[in-house]
């Protein structure tokens, strides 16, 4: 077996990120994380997405650095995602995590 395999999987999402398909995602997020130690999400750019799919995300961020595992985009958001992070107000209370995380920006002092 592929040992990177064992160790990190990739997800790609639909592109309807909406309330309706959050038990699914949730479910396969949920299975991912019992057997692998990191998770790559892959966003689909034109993804239709509401507030649901935001707070799953950071519901698992928040979960993953519990139980010690890492969790990534594998490309930082745009477009309907963003916009939702951009008219919930998350945006401008970011942290240095936030950026990386969502916009993939490294902050530099």
């Amino acid at each position: 077996m592929d040992t990177q395999k064992q160790y990190c999987e990739s997800i790609n999402l639909p592109d309807a990120l909406s309330i309706r398909s959050m038990a699914e995602i949730h479910s396969k997020l949920s299975e991912e994380f019992s057997s692998k130690y990191e998770i790559f999400l892959s966003v689909p750019s034109g993804a239709e997405a509401d507030l649901s799919f935001i707070q799953l995300i950071e519901a698992a961020r928040r979960q993953a650095s519990i139980d010690g595992k890492r969790f990534n985009l594998s490309s930082p958001v745009t477009g309907n995602v963003l916009k939702v992070l951009e008219r919930a107000g998350f945006i401008e209370s970011f942290d240095q995590e936030d950026l990386k995380f969502w916009l993939h920006k490294e902050v530099t002092l």
